[in-house]
Order: C-alpha cells, then structure tokens, then sequence
C-alpha cells in the first residue's frame, strides 16, 4: 500500500503538470466535455500577467532605446538604405513620367541621386533621435508581448515551462515521498478496520493534499525559514532566484523582445501611422532640400501639382521600405538593447512577492483543477486496489 501509494503521488503530480500545458488547443466537443491546457486556456490572461510584469517592473522601452546611437544605426544600414533610396526615387519618376526619367541628362539623374542619398543616413538619424525621446509614441511594447503570446501559445508555455523546470520536476517528485508517507499510514487503519471505504478515501486524500502541498512548497515561505528547530525551507521558486533571472532574460531576448518582434509592431502595430507621419515628413523635406537642382526642370515637365503628389508617394514608399532596412543592423542593436542583462539586473533587484508574480499567476486562479484531478485519480485508484483485494 505505501509503495502504490507513492505512485498515486507520483502519477497525479505528472497528471496536473501535463494538464498545464497540455494540449495548446481545445480537444473534446465544447464548452465542457474536452480539456485544454491551463495556460494555454487562458492565454490573453497569463501574457497580460507577464507582461505587466515585464513592462512595469523590468523593461522601460525608453531606456532601451536610448542606448541606441542613432549615427552608428544609420551607418550600419547606408549601404541597404542607399539602395532603398534609389529604388524609391527611379519608381516614383517611372510611375509619374515614365519617359521623363530616361529624358533627363545622366548627370542630372546622379545628381539628383547622390544628393538624396547623402542626405538620407542624416535623416535617418534625425528620425531615430526624435523618436527615442519619446518611443511609446510608436512602440506599443505592452501590445506587442501579448500579441505574440496569444498569437503564439506554445511560446506561452515554453516561457513558463522553460522557467520552472526545476519545481515541476519537484512537484513530480514530492508527490513520491508524501504519498509513501501517507501509504504507511493508510496501511496501519487498513490493518485495524479492513473497511472498503478506506482505500478510496486515502487515495482521495493522497491526491488531492500531495498536490495542494506541492504547489505551496514552490512558493512559500518566501523567506527561508526554519521549522521545528530541525530544518530550514524555502520556497523553491524564490531559493533558485538568480537562475530563474537568467533563464527568464534568455527567453525573452531570444523569443519576444527581438528584432523582427520590435519592427513588427513598430510598422504594423496601433502607433504605426506615427511612425510614418515623421518619416514622410522628413522624406518630403529632405526631397525639398536636396532636389532643388532639377526641382524646376522636373515641376515644368510633369506641373507643380503633379509633383507634389510625386512628393507624397515617394514619402508613402519610404515610410515603408525604409524601417525595413534596420534588420540589416540586427546584431548591433541587440547589443546595444542589451535585454537578457538588463532583464536579470532588474530581477535581481525585485521583492519576494514581486519575484513570485512570475510564475504563481500560471498556477493560482486554476490550481483547484489540477487539485480536483489528483483526488479524483486518488479515488480511483483506491476503489481499483479495493476490487483487487476484496474480490
């Protein structure tokens, strides 16, 4: 009895893990015969839990952005933004005039080419200094984080899955010593009543409180402290701290504070069209500027108006093609956001109870359920060791 109690323990602990995570979609026939994992059920929940967290008390966009030098940003892209400001200046003058581009002399088109060019790392630069004083004015980074974590639910599960290995696997094994401790004592009332209701009631028991014990020791005490003047306990989650930190910056630099996740919002998200507005602006000035040369010779052959409305599409193509180009300085930029370091700084520095919001919201609002099961296992498996007795 203590040793199928051990397994009881141990086979509902695995049970409740799965159950977190597993399957990532709904399997049955909805709303209430199926399962689907606890995280991944409730995936909008859990990434706005984290990303609160992250957002508040880890990443401040500002200050990662700020490290970015916007003069070694536009260098490490002159060469593809060159390219992208000649592809838009030829397809802005072949879709107005298409004749009128092969008409102008070879010098006028160089000309016009080289001095939009040398003005473009310039006003590549003068849009990112603008932009990083203020980036929540294009970069919505709550937004993006749960996007990609609803978007994405077995990134969800890995983020908390990769994080917390250690205590599932405590969890697992727990329920292997409390279950054998609560076998021997299943076996001393089942050798004094030989009573059928014991086994299921002991297995009810086993399951449910093995599993209700587990989940407190992850988290509790926060503190070390020392029980029964014998030994001292902490928390599992909160002793292995500096590990967790590092693990936690890992994924999130790797898989959700990335480049491509960053421009992703940057042109597609809610502040998108800000982000337009300064680079039209600047494109239409720099044009301006810089093609005064043949600005007279271009407004007589296609009309004044013409070329306003040639200004206005050649900002609406650069809008578009231009932050493109900034994957082209993805290994700077990484460096200098420096998130991995900056994240596992900031957690160091956290509270007990801000450390533990982490990870205990994956198990708080639905953990009843994973305790449900592991007693109805429980149950079962005794009423199965009375019919093998008995009969």
């Amino acid at each position: 009895m203590p040793f199928i109690a051990a397994l009881i323990g141990y086979v509902t602990k695995r049970v409740a893990i799965e159950m977190m995570f597993k399957p990532v979609e709904f399997v049955g026939i909805r709303p209430f015969l199926g399962w689907q994992g606890v995280l991944p059920a409730n995936a909008e929940r859990m990434a706005r839990i984290a990303t609160t967290t992250l957002t508040r008390n880890l990443v401040d966009p500002k200050e990662i952005f700020a490290r970015l030098d916007p003069d070694q940003l536009a260098k490490e892209i002159e060469e593809p933004l060159l390219r992208v400001v000649e592809d838009v200046t030829r397809e802005v003058m072949e879709q107005y005039q298409p004749r009128l581009w092969e008409t102008l002399p070879n010098g006028a088109q160089r000309m016009l080419l080289r001095r939009v060019q040398a003005d473009a790392p310039r006003t590549i630069a003068k849009i990112l200094r603008e932009i990083s004083h203020d980036v929540e004015q294009v970069l919505d980074l709550e937004h993006m984080v749960v996007t990609n974590l609803v978007r994405d639910k077995a990134l969800l599960n890995r983020l908390i899955r990769d994080i917390s290995r250690p205590e599932m696997r405590f969890i697992a094994r727990s329920g292997i010593v409390f279950g054998f401790i609560l076998g021997c004592v299943q076996l001393l009332v089942w050798a004094l009543t030989k009573s059928p209701v014991v086994l299921p009631l002991f297995g009810i028991l086993i399951g449910w409180f093995t599993d209700w014990l587990a989940l407190k020791m992850i988290f509790l005490p926060r503190l070390p402290r020392r029980f029964f003047g014998v030994f001292t306990w902490q928390g599992v989650f909160q002793k292995r701290r500096q590990q967790v930190a590092e693990d936690y910056g890992e994924v999130i630099a790797r898989e959700i504070i990335t480049i491509p996740n960053l421009l992703e919002a940057v042109l597609r998200g809610p502040k998108s069209d800000r982000l337009f507005e300064v680079i039209a602006r600047e494109v239409r000035r720099t044009i301006d500027q810089q093609a005064s040369v043949v600005k007279p010779f271009v407004a007589m052959a296609v009309g004044s108006r013409k070329f306003q409305e040639m200004k206005q599409t050649a900002a609406a193509i650069a809008s578009v093609r231009v932050p493109e180009t900034i994957r082209h300085a993805e290994n700077y930029a990484i460096n200098a956001f420096d998130v991995r370091n900056t994240i596992v700084d900031r957690m160091s520095r956290l509270g007990p109870l801000e450390f533990e919001g982490l990870l205990r919201p994956a198990f708080r609002q639905d953990e009843w359920k994973l305790i449900a099961v592991g007693a109805v296992i429980g149950g079962l498996v005794g009423e199965l060791q009375v019919l093998l007795l008995l009969h």
